[in-house]
């Protein structure tokens, strides 16, 4: 899918195959140096998160978690440790089509952001980490 086809969806926004297209063009473009660091994570698209995630996460409303990493963060990995589970990143369509639909702007780098939230967690990075590197770059 194009750049430019990344503001033109109908009010119901795009399928969750058009939204997978758009999370795995905002993944391809992350820059290589990160990218290395993510192979083998799993880029999963949900529609909503599950019930046993939100209660988990203390979080009352589905509205409320637009993504979620689920694993061991880079620097908590032991070389020949065996992997129980594959480190995953979820994204929720219905929340990020919600936020986007409130915020406005491009779908796409609504989805890129959220994206590139998570991978800060693979990377051990905290919510108050990233939101201080994000006020910091503005």
């Amino acid at each position: 899918m194009n750049r430019a086809a990344w503001t033109d969806f109908a009010d119901e926004g795009p399928s969750l195959d058009e939204f997978t297209e758009l999370a795995e063009a905002a993944l391809a473009e992350i820059p290589e140096e990160f990218k290395r660091h993510i192979e083998g994570v799993a880029l999963r698209i949900d529609d909503w998160p599950d019930k046993g995630t939100l209660r988990q996460m203390r979080i009352r409303h589905p509205l409320g978690l637009l993504g979620l990493y689920r694993g061991l963060p880079i620097g908590f990995k032991q070389a020949g440790a065996v992997v129980q589970h594959v480190d995953m990143i979820f994204l929720y369509r219905q929340p990020i089509l919600a936020h986007w639909r409130a915020r406005g702007g491009k779908l796409g780098d609504m989805i890129r952001h959220v994206l590139v939230h998570e991978i800060g967690h693979h990377f051990g990075l905290s919510d108050s980490d990233m939101e201080r590197i994000e006020t910091e770059a503005d």
